[in-house]
């Protein structure tokens, strides 16, 4: 019994990893993880009802179907606009080489006739389609400088020469487009660079297939490429996750184990700063000791000791006066301003016993003198 319910969870498991997998490719461009999926289950049934209904871009099914009609009909309207455009483009190519032709070697009359008239017709063609109103115009815009199309028709080279000209353009505009279908095979494969005409034309009306069957792999390999991208990206939140939990019990042992050294490093610290302060000490004294002996004879360093101690004694007992007379001031102070009064009247009393005192013996001295 336990074992058939622990092969149901893990087919469960199986499952829901399975459909979850299904969500993260189906939608690429929302950026879920799978933790979100795992954390909100009702979210993955519901992305998981709609992949039925919508493709990867997000587009449902009836605009999608719309969409693509829409790019076929725009397809089909940029292939006939390209034909002529093509057709345009070869032409004034062909009219340039000419004349770059032209520049370094000799051409025949006729061959200058023939691109001529080509330049003539285009550049009058060309006139015609902005003198001539259409669609995409304004009808009520009045003409430019005044011109029609009737007014630079007769522009035209002769009937007899465009016709002439007419029948010549296709042999030379396909010849001139088979030299760029060949240049375009050679830089598709440079390996055919120095092949016969024969082998290349032969590979050139392979070309088009073989650029769809490019093609074709390049979606191939673009698809393939969205997908381990997805599976990538789940493989790196995986791997960060993991490496999160590993960062979180590498700082917890490190954090425990400097907890248990930390004491008996201290107390290491301690012991070492405490020989070293010792050490220091008596390096200085040794050092004083050497600088007195080196400046001073003994006799003179007992002298400087005998005079040094007097000096600290004297300097004791005047401290100690010192203190004690500041003992006095203070108990002075607490009499107050009327005691001020008394000492300053105290002190010029003294005064004028000492100038008495100092007159007095002034005049005994004159007397013993007489």
């Amino acid at each position: 019994m336990c074992s058939r319910r622990e092969t149901t969870d893990s087919s469960d498991v199986k499952k829901g990893r399975s459909l979850r997998d299904k969500i993260l490719v189906s939608f690429p461009l929302c950026d879920l993880k799978e933790e979100d999926l795992i954390q909100n289950p009702h979210f993955c049934k519901l992305l998981a009802s709609l992949t039925k209904h919508v493709d990867q871009t997000g587009l449902s099914e009836q605009l999608k179907t719309e969409l693509d009609q829409a790019e076929e009909k725009l397809r089909c309207q940029m292939c006939h606009w390209l034909q002529f455009e093509s057709l345009h483009r070869g032409l004034e190519e062909m009219i340039q080489d000419h004349l770059v032709k032209k520049q370094y070697t000799d051409v025949s009359p006729e061959e200058k006739m023939f691109f001529e008239t080509m330049e003539k017709c285009l550049l009058v063609a060309q006139c015609v389609k902005h003198l001539d109103p259409s669609s995409t115009t304004h009808q009520d815009r009045p003409p430019l400088l005044g011109l029609t199309p009737q007014h630079v028709m007769h522009l035209l080279p002769p009937e007899e020469v465009v016709q002439k000209m007419k029948k010549s353009s296709s042999t030379q505009l396909e010849q001139h487009l088979k030299r760029k279908c060949l240049s375009l095979l050679t830089y598709y494969d440079p390996e055919l660079e120095d092949e016969s005409e024969t082998l290349k034309t032969m590979k050139l009306s392979q070309l088009s297939a073989q650029l769809n069957k490019d093609k074709k792999r390049a979606e191939g390999l673009k698809g393939i490429h969205q997908e381990n991208r997805a599976l990538l990206q789940r493989q790196s939140q995986v791997y960060i996750s993991e490496l999160t939990e590993c960062i979180q019990l590498f700082e917890t042992f490190i954090s425990h184990h400097r907890m248990k050294v930390q004491a008996d490093l201290d107390r290491k610290k301690v012991d070492y700063f405490e020989q070293k302060c010792v050490l220091l000490h008596q390096k200085l004294k040794s050092e004083l000791a050497d600088l007195q002996l080196q400046t001073y004879t003994p006799g003179t360093i007992a002298a400087h000791k005998k005079i040094r101690k007097e000096l600290e004694s004297e300097v004791k007992a005047c401290k100690e006066e010192k203190q004690s007379l500041e003992s006095k001031l203070s108990s002075f102070g607490i009499l107050g301003e009327e005691f001020e009064a008394l000492a300053k009247e105290y002190c010029r009393i003294q005064e004028e016993i000492k100038v008495k005192n100092w007159a007095i013996d002034e005049f005994r001295l004159y007397n013993e003198k007489l």
